[in-house]
């Protein structure tokens, strides 16, 4: 919120400068984000009125104007402005003042010289010149009635400094100027000014009809009939500096006294065209299907989600967002409805961005506005009115449905000590919230407060210890070394780091990427099977609206991106949390009831194994490939790779991969229903694994070398080509032979298309398997060995049907 420092000072003027002021506001919590002064310096700027104007004999654009700066003789000075006219005030650079800097970032000084001949005595300025705004169109017009010779910075205020505060959403009650001063009254112990709102004169007994019939949505509903007002007057100077000071452009006179009002004040209010509204107004629910044409020009169609003003033909308001064009004044205006109410907060938070925009008035209403003041603050928008547009005012009429009840709130002092971190005394805590305009009562050790109807954010007890912190000032929290005893939290051997295992990823070749947890509902769907994911309340795009169950989307979605930018290997890994319903989550320190959280590693490998080099031929990376990377991963374990389905993944080239007889994730290449999907020239391999799995390690034992040599044997057997390796290796290890060390395949046979048939059917193969033995304690004899084979031997006949091969 911005707002000039002068405007404050009109309600609470404390005894600090302006840089005092910031600190003071931003030690309590209120974030001063900038402070800049109103205009830039520069020096001998006064009031002068031009007395003549006439045009310049050389030139048809310029004029030589007698200007009156109040030091008796009259200057001379030739002027370009179209505006430069006879009877206007404007500023007046005398001969040795100096400008804001120029582009060139020095200050332009006005010397005496002649222009076409004609000698200039200084410089007539525009708003741009003196960098108080963009216009350039003509001189800046100052009012009637300043006194010539008057300095301009005087004239104008531009020793004002403007705040810029970053204000959190627990603090509505100071998006305004007058909130903000009653905060500085209570910090620094300055009087503060209450406004005071006299009643309007009531000159007429019109009404109009208004029927509330939403209480969840309008608690309270305040309006007023005023007629014959003049919508064609000029805003006051003043109301317009100021606007311009809070950052809101001139509009007209009724919107502008609206917005002054809102930024003094705090409450936002809306001023229809009296007969540009049909019958009565109804505050209700919006119903499916409705339209209306907003005050910006957009056109949006509401539901039973959205608060609307309606007259009896059709919507003319976006309740405590926006006004409707179909009611919204103009200069032909002469009779005006005046609208003050309180929405609840719940029933406005969130409904602009549904139409992506968001509103001053949004802003405010969402976070919560002071529900028993609707007749004061139309009382002084009436004042305004009348005294800048005339008119005459009917009576209030005041519709008070549903108020918010307001529940006390005890505050235990020593609770209040111990989470402040200081000693703190119930005089001190009880000071603290009376200075806040807080009703308190005092207990034994304990202080109760009623929050006033304009504190929102008053509910629980930490709410008032905030308050007492902000206001004795944080500043004054002592430095406190900690006293409990910091032990380092040693990570077992059996278990390796985070960043261990995206070392060795990157080793491996893998870049590292960082996603979002939000994604696309159609990735959840399609790429991990997911048809309830977890939806977001308030997605901070369209396309982030769930949680992500896998991190394979994420991957994909990478990829794409950088194949559209021409990149044609691509080799990517992310470790991430994953998010899925589980209805037997209970809530602790690390978890959420309902939900399950678990941490994974994903990686995606796409185009060429190798980068471009000489030593070998070029070969797209496959479903191996990825393979071994998981088992260097894994190492120095050793996972089971089974045949499986994945919703993402190739049927037929996909596995899941097991650890300890637990299924701890799957490896294998992209469907090509999804390569095709998401427009990918080949197909990618992707795995992903359960993080805790691969964090897992076992701890190196100490094992003696045997002395003994090992023995190898070769068997080539002959199985039906459906039987996988995996099966194969499973019949081995199933004889139990406590000296058969290791087997290992290393080569794989099959009849050529149209060869003479041999020892090999055509849906047979052959593979090669070398077994290694070998005992610690002696040498292996024949009979030993022979033994270990033949049981090998009948355990692939029995499990895989197999035979030696003749």
């Amino acid at each position: 919120m911005q707002f000039p420092e002068s405007w404050l000072r009109a309600f609470c003027n404390p005894s600090l400068t302006s840089q005092q002021l910031a600190d003071t506001l931003t030690m309590a919590g209120l974030e001063v984000e900038e402070l800049q002064p109103v205009a830039p310096p520069f020096t001998q700027i006064v009031v002068g009125e031009i007395k003549e104007a006439v045009q310049h004999p050389n030139a048809d654009r310029l004029r030589v104007c007698q200007v009156d700066v109040g030091q008796g003789a009259l200057l001379n000075i030739v002027c370009g402005a179209p505006n430069a006219r006879v009877g206007i005030k404007v500023p007046c650079a005398l001969v040795g003042a100096e400008l804001p800097p120029g582009e060139d970032g020095k200050p332009v000084k006005i010397k005496l010289g002649k222009l076409r001949g004609v000698e200039s005595q200084g410089m007539l300025c525009s708003a741009r010149e003196l960098k108080l705004s963009e216009d350039h169109g003509g001189l800046l017009e100052l009012p009637a009635d300043a006194p010539v010779g008057r300095d301009i910075r005087e004239q104008l205020a531009l020793d004002d400094m403007l705040f810029t505060l970053k204000l959190t959403p627990n603090l509505a009650h100071c998006l305004s100027v007058y909130g903000i001063a009653r905060e500085v009254s209570a910090l620094t112990g300055a009087p503060l000014l209450a406004p005071e709102f006299p009643a309007a004169p009531v000159a007429l007994q019109d009404k109009l009809p208004v029927s509330v019939q939403a209480p969840d949505l309008c608690g309270r509903f305040t309006g007023r009939v005023v007629r014959g007002v003049n919508t064609r007057v000029q805003t006051p100077v003043w109301m317009v500096e100021r606007l311009a000071r809070c950052g809101q452009r001139s509009v007209s006179p009724l919107v502008d006294i609206s917005n002054y009002v809102m930024f003094e004040l705090g409450r936002p209010s809306h001023i229809f065209d009296l007969d540009k509204i049909h019958g009565s107004l109804q505050v209700r629910w919006g119903r499916a299907g409705e339209a209306l044409k907003l005050l910006n020009g957009n056109t949006i169609t509401v539901d039973e989600a959205v608060g609307v003003i309606a007259d009896d033909q059709a919507v003319e308001s976006l309740a405590g967002i926006m006004g409707g064009d179909a009611t919204a004044v103009s200069d032909d205006t002469t009779n005006i409805y005046i609208e003050a109410a309180f929405w609840w907060p719940k029933a406005i938070a969130g409904r602009s961005r549904r139409y992506n925009f968001s509103t001053d008035a949004g802003h405010r209403f969402e976070r919560g506005v002071d529900p028993s003041t609707t007749v004061e603050h139309i009382e002084r928008i009436t004042q305004l009115v009348l005294e800048i547009c005339g008119g005459q005012a009917g009576p209030m009429d005041d519709h008070v449905v549903n108020l918010p009840q307001a529940k006390p709130v005890t505050l235990r002092v020593a609770r209040a000590a111990k989470v402040v971190g200081m000693p703190l005394t119930q005089v001190q805590c009880a000071d603290a919230l009376r200075r806040l305009g807080l009703a308190v009562q005092e207990g034994e050790g304990t202080v109760t407060v009623t929050p006033p109807a304009f504190r929102f954010d008053l509910q629980i007890e930490e709410d008032l210890i905030e308050e007492v912190a902000r206001v004795i000032g944080y500043e004054q929290l002592p430095h406190t070394p900690p006293l409990a005893p910091t032990t380092a939290k040693i990570r077992p051997e059996s278990r390796r780091g985070v960043y261990a295992v995206s070392r060795q990823l990157a080793q491996l070749g893998y870049q590292e990427t960082i996603n979002f947890s939000f994604v696309e509902e159609r990735w959840e769907r399609e790429l991990a099977g997911n048809a309830d994911p977890i939806k977001l309340l308030n997605p901070i795009a369209s396309q982030m609206s769930v949680m992500r169950s896998s991190l394979l989307g994420s991957l994909v979605s990478v990829l794409k991106f950088n194949l559209d930018r021409r990149a044609d290997r691509v080799r990517l890994f992310e470790v991430g949390r994953v998010f899925r319903k589980d209805a037997s989550v209970v809530d602790s320190d690390t978890t959420v009831a309902g939900f399950v959280q678990p941490r994974r590693v994903a990686g995606l490998a796409y185009g060429s194994v190798d980068r471009l080099q000489w030593g070998s031929a070029e070969r797209a990376v496959d479903f191996f490939d990825a393979k071994g990377d998981v088992e260097a991963l894994l190492a120095p374990r050793q996972p089971e790779f089974r045949a499986a389905e994945h919703p993402a993944l190739h049927p037929g080239r996909c596995a899941s991969v097991w650890l300890d007889g637990q299924c701890i994730g799957h490896v294998g290449e992209l469907h090509p229903r999804w390569r095709q999907s998401y427009e990918l020239p080949t197909a990618p391999v992707l795995f992903e694994l359960e993080l805790d799995a691969v964090l897992a390690r076992p701890v190196p034992q100490f094992q003696g070398v045997s002395r003994q040599q090992p023995v190898e044997r070769d068997l080539a057997i002959v199985v039906n080509e459906s039987v996988a390796h995996d099966a194969v290796m499973v019949a081995i290890r199933s004889v139990g032979s406590p000296w058969l060390r290791d087997a290992v395949l290393f080569d794989v046979y099959r009849p050529k298309k149209g060869a003479p048939a041999g020892s090999l059917a055509a849906d047979e193969k052959s593979l090669a398997v070398r077994l290694v033995l070998n005992r610690d304690d002696a040498t292996l004899t024949e009979d030993d060995i022979e033994t270990t084979v033949k049981a090998v031997l009948d355990a692939l006949q029995q499990r895989v049907a197999a035979r030696l091969r003749a």
